[in-house]
């Protein structure tokens, strides 16, 4: 069985003025996680909540919490958010000359671990980081901000992960997905799809969600990998 469509909704997109209400709005409209961008204002061009702000989400959030590191040194903060009891913890590749090492340092943290490229980065960056992750994302937009433009052109990676290289971990992507979106991403196969503000902005959150689980599990490869 391939692994499951799981709908996370970034809180990049949340009313941070609300942010609770945010959270039980798209739990009760039955998200799967809950998407947590990380930025350092470095690695990426802007800033976004760190510790103290996720540790008072995982206090009271009802579901997972799916932590992506866009910083130049994720060892810095894993830590930090693997105590949290967090569902997984994802750093780039793009900073990490040693996957294998930093996933086993994550790992030993206690939890599941993921790797992230960028748009412009190759696929076969990978390949040294695939047997040591369980999940990868690949991002669909340049990161740093919400709201972009899905680029199609990465679409390729995800269907290298499954089919050249067998991957059978979590694909994740993000950036861009919505309904006109989402289909070709699990087609590709990717399965956990992180939407903001096509859920946030949505008129109707609950339903938005369903249609997004709807299109990606009818859109699904028949032959999608298995789960490791």
């Amino acid at each position: 069985m391939p692994p499951p469509i799981l709908i996370a909704p970034s809180l990049l997109s949340v009313d941070f003025a609300h942010l609770e209400d945010g959270l039980r709005m798209v739990e009760s409209g039955g998200a799967d996680l809950h998407h947590v961008d990380v930025m350092d204002g470095h690695f990426v061009p802007n800033l976004s909540i760190g510790p103290p702000v996720v540790k008072s989400v995982a206090n009271v959030a009802k579901i997972p919490l799916d932590c992506h590191l866009m910083v130049t040194d994720p060892l810095t903060y894993a830590e930090r958010f693997a105590k949290m009891g967090v569902w997984c913890v994802t750093f780039h590749i793009e900073v990490c000359d040693d996957p294998a090492a930093m996933a086993a340092a994550f790992r030993a943290m206690g939890v599941r671990v993921g790797v992230a490229l960028n748009p412009p980065t190759p696929v076969e960056k990978l390949e040294r980081a695939l047997d040591h992750v369980d999940m990868v994302l690949v991002m669909s937009v340049n990161p740093g901000f919400g709201g972009q433009k899905f680029m199609g052109e990465v679409l390729p990676k995800v269907e290298a992960l499954r089919g050249r290289y067998g991957f059978g971990g979590d694909i994740e992507m993000d950036g861009g997905i919505a309904p006109a979106t989402i289909a070709d991403c699990a087609a590709a196969g990717a399965n956990v799809l992180v939407a903001g503000s096509a859920v946030y902005g949505a008129d109707d959150p609950a339903a938005r969600i369903s249609e997004l689980r709807t299109l990606a599990e009818d859109a699904r490869a028949p032959t999608a990998a298995g789960s490791r």
